[in-house]
C-alpha cells in the first residue's frame, strides 16, 4: 500500500488547558486564587509537520487581562510541531500560573509567516523519512491566521502576530479545573490557493471542552479493512484515516468536512484521526492504528476511509483526482461507540478484529 503524505487536508489539533485550583485562607481580602497551565496536542494529518510559533496566551474577564509569555527561545517564540503530539501527548505553553478564580475568555497569539521559512510557524508537505527518521525533501510554506488585534486591550500587536480567539466563556473555579481546547484543523487549515503561497488557520477552528467531560477512543485497522477500501477506491494513492461521527450516523449518511450544504440525509463528521502505521523494535510494520485524544463523553459513530487525502473542506470534492481515484467516500463504519470520563474506548474496524500482540 502506498502512504500518500502529499497535500495535507484534515488535521485535528487539541490543544489541553490544564486549570488546577488552590483554596484561599477566608479572613484574606486578596482574591482566591487557582493555578493556570495551557499545553497542545494533536492528531495529525498528512502532513510532515505543522510548526506554529507560538508567542503569548491571554486569558481576559470583567476585572482585567492576564498575559503569560511563552517564548522557550532567543527569538521569543515556543515552536512546536503539532504533529509530534498526537492522541493525548500534550506540549505545555503555560505551567502553573496563578489567577483569581471566575469567569475568562482566553487568546493565544502566534506568529504568522507568509514566505518558504522554518524559522516562524510553516507547514512541510511532500517529505520523505530517511533511515534516521528525519525529513528529506518536500515544500516549505509559511502559516498564518488571518485573525489579529487585542484580547482585553492586551495582546502582541506587531504587524506579524496573529490571534486564535475563544469567544466563549469558561469558569475557572476553586480546585481542580482541567480543560481542553480543540482545533478542529481537518475544516479550519486551508492550503495555498490563488495568489497565496502559505496556508491558512482559520482562527474560528477551535472549541473549549471540559476536561472532566471528555475521554479517548483508540483501535486498530484490519488489513481486510484496508485492502477493501483501496479496492473500491480505484488509484494508486491512498491516506487512511477514521472519522468521529454523533451517534447512530449510519454509513449511507457520513458526509465529508465540506464547507457548503450537504444533502438533508448525510451528517457532517465531528473531527478525523489519521491511521499511523504500528513499527517494532526493527521498524517493521505490525499493523495500522488510530486515536482520538480528547472527546467529550458521550456516544458515537466512527467511519474509515482510504481517501482523506480528497477531502477538502474548501471543495465539493466531486472533481475526479488526478492518480483516477474516487473522489471521497466512507468504506466503513463501526457503531455504539461509547465515551467514558477519564477512560479510554478501544474500538477496531471492524469490532471483531483481533490485532495480533508481540
Amino acid at each position: 500500500m502506498k502512504q500518500l503524505k502529499l497535500t495535507p487536508i484534515t488535521i485535528a489539533i487539541a490543544t489541553g488547558l490544564m486549570l488546577s485550583g488552590c483554596g484561599s485562607d477566608s479572613d484574606s481580602n486578596e482574591p482566591e486564587q487557582a493555578l493556570f497551565s495551557l499545553g497542545v496536542s494533536d492528531n495529525p494529518a498528512d502532513a510532515n509537520i505543522v510548526n506554529v510559533a507560538f508567542k503569548q496566551v491571554i486569558l481576559k474577564n470583567s476585572e482585567g487581562a492576564f498575559s503569560f509569555d511563552v517564548s522557550t527561545g532567543d527569538d521569543g517564540l515556543q515552536h512546536v510541531d503539532l504533529l509530534s503530539f498526537q492522541g493525548q501527548d500534550v506540549e505545555t505553553l503555560v505551567s502553573g500560573q496563578s489567577v483569581p478564580v471566575g469567569e475568562y475568555q482566553m487568546c493565544i497569539y502566534m506568529e504568522n509567516n507568509t514566505i518558504s521559512s522554518d524559522e516562524s510557524s510553516y507547514v512541510l508537505s511532500g517529505a520523505t523519512e530517511d533511515e534516521n527518521g528525519d525529513f528529506v525533501g518536500g515544500d516549505i510554506e509559511g502559516l498564518v491566521t488571518n485573525s489579529n488585534g487585542s484580547c482585553g486591550g492586551v495582546g502582541a500587536d506587531e504587524d506579524n502576530t496573529g490571534r486564535l480567539f475563544f469567544n466563549k466563556s469558561f469558569t475557572i473555579a476553586a480546585g481542580n479545573n482541567n480543560f481542553v481546547a480543540e482545533f478542529n484543523l481537518a475544516k479550519g487549515l486551508q492550503a495555498p490557493h490563488g495568489n497565496k503561497e502559505y496556508w491558512t488557520l482559520k482562527p474560528t477552528s477551535v472549541q473549549l471542552v471540559n476536561a472532566s467531560d471528555v475521554g479517548a477512543i483508540k483501535g486498530q485497522i484490519s488489513q481486510a479493512t484496508m485492502d477493501n477500501c483501496e479496492a473500491a477506491a480505484g488509484g494508486s494513492e491512498f491516506s487512511p484515516a477514521v472519522y468521529l461521527y454523533p451517534s447512530e450516523t449510519a454509513l449511507d449518511q457520513m458526509a465529508d468536512f465540506r464547507t457548503g450544504p450537504n444533502v438533508l440525509t448525510q451528517v457532517a463528521p465531528i473531527t478525523s484521526a489519521r491511521v499511523n502505521p504500528i513499527l517494532d523494535g526493527s521498524d517493521n510494520v505490525t499493523g495500522y492504528e488510530y486515536e482520538f485524544g480528547f472527546v467529550v463523553a458521550d456516544t458515537y459513530s466512527l467511519g474509515y476511509t482510504c481517501l482523506a487525502q480528497n477531502d477538502d473542506p474548501e471543495e465539493s470534492n466531486v472533481r475526479e483526482p488526478e492518480d483516477g481515484s474516487a473522489p471521497f467516500f466512507i468504506d466503513s463504519a463501526e457503531q455504539d461507540v461509547t465515551v467514558t470520563l477519564g477512560e479510554t474506548t478501544t474500538r477496531h474496524f471492524p469490532e471483531s478484529f483481533e490485532p495480533v500482540t508481540p
